[in-house]
């Protein structure tokens, strides 16, 4: 991992690199551009499509670049991936998503936040479809150069929104709907997180809370792996393939049985095989989750190039559809020429600008392991599930972010309910024990959470005696450790509340003027 991380380094740091990085994607867009021009010739306003392509493909790497990264952030801080390897595998995925998975026809106004029919003609939702399309991905570049995962819906949501009010009004915005995009805020963060930190608070009590871990692991894991094989099962059924394939919640369910059983045959075998020789402590026990964390990526990945690739595609497919017909619709068809315009951006965004945010989400909020990065897996798949047959409104982006802050505050919660314990159980012994006590006090500074609830048995067993003054501020200093930066929690927090407004005022301004330019 150290070799990765250097890379990364050098990666994000180098001039030269950033050059060579932006150099590729003008190339990009540039192919686009003539591509497009190339079977556009003749057609009226052909230029204003190539225009359009180039902001959808903008709109595609910058969806790359940012969003990916909760798909296979996790993976990657935890060790189970490689950088290069999450990259790989996520472009892979995110594309073959997009194209199988994509769908045929997709929603030009995303979530139904207006309504295009309100319009005075088409011209003006042309000039409001890109100026919504180029507003989203101004607002996912600033943030990626932030480095704050943000949403891409959100983005385009807000970008719709403004440019929609700066063409028709503020009548032509449904509120009630932005009211619930509104609302998703903090249900889906709050929803991930408690359900990451459930996850891993079970894992603690039924596996490494256990005096002999290996023999928990085997009762326990190929449990836990075939319920996370339920849930994915479920969530590519439900999510990923919708497009190709129509099946109803109870159907999916049982798709994902069928996988959940297939899971826990293998993952079962496996264990019992590696039983013998695993060590038998936390490290050993999160060394099993490392298949099904790239497993979990590659899913991941696949239904959000299926599901986020609209973000891109929807309002390039309303602006090809709106200039060959002359009028305003509501769901277009999209060519194949748009769908490589989305599925290959998002995965050259990924490639090129991906790896800052992978390692904000990996490794910058809050340390992961293999154990908590499949929590946060497990979570993120399971929300979407409970929130779409609930009718609750949640974001991805939201949701997999919530499961990393989420672990991360109960690890502070653990350390710091055992450190204070064993501070309350100290300070009434006798103060001439303190050398007794030393040899302890330089264990539990370097324990970590699961050994703290030994020491602290062996405390109570064995009568330590109370801490001097000094020996109790450093003490206090480890249980106030912060295990998640509330740098990174403000910055992102803030990023996530100001995106639509933020994109819906740009997009305002681009509509206005695109007008002026072009009437």
């Amino acid at each position: 991992m150290a070799r990765s991380t250097g890379f990364l380094d050098t990666l994000l740091t180098s001039p030269s690199t950033e050059r060579y990085r932006v150099g590729f994607s003008l190339l990009f867009l540039l192919g686009i551009w003539l591509t497009v021009g190339s079977f556009s010739q003749g057609m009226p306003n052909s230029m204003l499509l190539m225009a359009a392509a180039v902001i959808g493909g903008y709109m595609a790497i910058n969806i790359g670049a940012n969003d990916v990264a909760n798909n296979v952030g996790p993976a990657v801080g935890s060790g189970a991936l490689t950088l290069g390897g999450a990259i790989v595998i996520a472009a892979i995925f995110e594309a073959s998503g997009a194209l199988i998975a994509g769908g045929e026809v997709v929603s030009t106004i995303k979530g139904g936040i207006i309504d295009p029919t309100s319009l005075a003609d088409s011209q003006a939702f042309v000039w409001l479809m890109t100026a919504a399309l180029l507003a989203g991905a101004l607002w996912l570049n600033l943030a990626t150069w932030m480095g704050a995962p943000v949403s891409t819906t959100h983005s385009i949501v807000g970008g719709v929104l403004g440019a929609g009010i700066a063409a028709g009004g503020w009548g032509i915005a449904d509120w009630a709907v932005m009211s619930k995009i509104a609302a998703s805020w903090v249900i889906s963060p709050v929803l991930g997180g408690a359900l990451a930190a459930l996850f891993l608070f079970a894992i603690k009590k039924t596996v490494l809370y256990r005096k002999d871990v290996v023999p928990a692991a085997r009762t326990f894991v190929p449990l836990l792996v075939a319920i996370m094989a339920w849930v994915f099962g479920t969530y590519l059924m439900i999510k990923g393939v919708k497009k190709v394939v129509k099946v109803d919640f109870l159907e999916a369910s049982l798709i994902g049985l069928v996988a959940a059983a297939l899971a826990y045959v293998l993952v079962r075998t496996m264990v019992n095989r590696r039983a013998a020789t695993m060590e038998n402590s936390a490290v050993g026990v999160s060394s099993l989750f490392t298949w099904p964390l790239i497993f979990a990526a590659a899913l991941l990945s696949f239904a959000h190039g299926a599901n986020d690739v609209a973000n891109a595609i929807g309002p390039l497919a309303a602006i090809n559809d709106a200039l060959a017909s002359g009028g305003v619709v509501t769901a277009a068809s999209i060519p194949l020429w748009v769908m490589l315009v989305g599925a290959l951006g998002i995965a050259v965004g990924l490639m090129l600008f991906g790896p800052r945010l992978i390692k904000t989400v990996g490794s910058e909020i809050t340390e992961l392991d293999k154990t908590r990065a499949f929590c946060v897996a497990l979570s993120a798949a399971l929300t979407v599930i409970l929130a779409s047959q609930l009718g609750l409104p949640v974001s991805s982006t939201h949701i997999a972010l919530g499961g990393v802050f989420g672990v991360g505050f109960l690890r502070e919660y653990l350390k710091s309910n055992y450190a204070t314990q064993l501070h309350k159980i100290m300070e009434h012994h006798d103060p001439e024990e303190q050398e007794r006590l030393k040899p302890f006090l330089d264990d539990f500074r370097n324990a970590s959470v699961e050994e703290m609830e030994k020491l602290l048995k062996q405390a109570k067993k064995n009568k330590q005696v109370p801490l001097v003054k000094s020996e109790r501020k450093r003490l206090k200093k480890i249980y106030r450790e912060e295990m998640v930066k509330r740098s990174h929690l403000m910055k992102i927090a803030a990023a996530w509340i100001i995106t639509v407004p933020a994109s819906a005022i740009m997009a305002a301004i681009l509509f206005f003027t695109l007008r002026g330019l072009l009437i």
